[in-house]
């Protein structure tokens, strides 16, 4: 009699969870089925998201509404190019009742924070950034603020060559657990697009969609895809892809061990919605290009040969063994 298969863990509230997801979001946004899963990977792994993509393709309606199936707090930061850092994280305010100075939080202080067009912004107001997306925690005036759990950024971006954006420092970009490329949608997407937006009737397409996750749902499937197996030929297969871009004469910048740290977490992540308590080498290999194209730069002899990151990080994927 054949043995059946039976998981370390228990994955079937969390894949249930996570079904009921994509359903919600797929009354509203056709297609783009890879990007809702990076989505929901990214949360699981506790990471931060970047989106690119030209105008109106929903990036920032995606993100929307993501963060509305979870039952958390969400707050949205419109970046312009006067933003000024104490307008996203708060500043100290004196109270003259109380001859004190108090500190008011700024709208970084969510759980979900939305940042639109983060690249209009210049680097002084990008800066404020960097402490709180690595550390989940903002020191001012000598005072340090924690922020609650979970803590995710989404943001968004236009193209670089888009008028009035600045490129994003890469210590910022190496913050951010993928970057998601959004293109235009196919012909049949449109058409059903024209005809979902035709029978809302101008209802507004975020009341379309319910809260599915709790946030005690959340942080315990963050916990348990932590549990998720990963042997070691497959962490030694992560780190033998990451190496070999810091040797690779095409690439001027190549990828941070948080890379690595960033791969193998979101492995786990994209095994548990699949159903699996145990990473594969095909999820690290489907994992691996959102997570390394925006920590590489291209030499610019490769760049004026029409070449893209996308390209030299399959030419490694395929130079590295696969473990059996």
């Amino acid at each position: 009699m054949e043995e059946l298969f039976e998981p370390r863990i228990n994955l079937t509230e969390l894949n249930n969870t996570v079904i009921k997801i994509k359903d919600e979001i797929g009354k509203v946004i056709i297609g783009q089925h890879q990007m809702i899963d990076l989505f929901i990977t990214a949360i699981l792994s506790d990471g931060h998201v970047l989106v690119e993509g030209v105008p109106g393709i929903a990036k920032t309606l995606a993100a929307k509404l993501v963060a509305k199936t979870l039952s958390v707090d969400f707050s949205r930061i419109q970046f312009t190019p006067d933003l000024m850092p104490s307008d996203i994280l708060g500043t100290s305010v004196f109270n003259p009742s109380t001859v004190t100075f108090e500190f008011k939080k700024g709208p970084v202080f969510s759980n979900i924070v939305l940042i639109d067009e983060i690249n209009r912004s210049p680097a002084k107001t990008q800066s404020a950034l960097f402490e709180v997306m690595e550390e989940r925690q903002i020191t001012i005036d000598g005072n340090t603020y924690m922020m609650k759990k979970p803590f995710l950024v989404f943001a968004t971006q236009n193209p670089l060559e888009h008028e009035g954006t600045y490129r994003l420092p890469e210590a910022q970009l190496d913050r951010f657990i993928f970057k998601i490329d959004v293109g235009y949608p196919s012909l049949e997407d449109e058409m059903k697009i024209l005809q979902s937006n035709n029978e809302r009737k101008g209802r507004k397409e975020i009341d379309e969609v319910s809260p599915i996750m709790s946030l005690e749902q959340l942080l315990n499937y963050q916990e348990l895809v932590k549990q998720i197996l990963i042997e070691d030929n497959l962490k030694m297969f992560i780190a033998q892809i990451v190496s070999k871009t810091r040797n690779n004469v095409s690439l001027y910048l190549s990828a941070s061990p948080r890379a690595s740290i960033n791969i193998m977490n979101a492995s786990k992540s994209f095994a548990a919605m699949k159903g699996r308590d145990f990473v594969t080498p095909d999820d690290i290999r489907e994992i691996v290009p959102h997570v390394l194209k925006h920590r590489i730069i291209l030499t610019p002899e490769k760049e004026m040969e029409g070449r893209t990151p996308q390209d030299i990080i399959e030419e490694i994927i395929k130079s590295v063994e696969v473990p059996r």
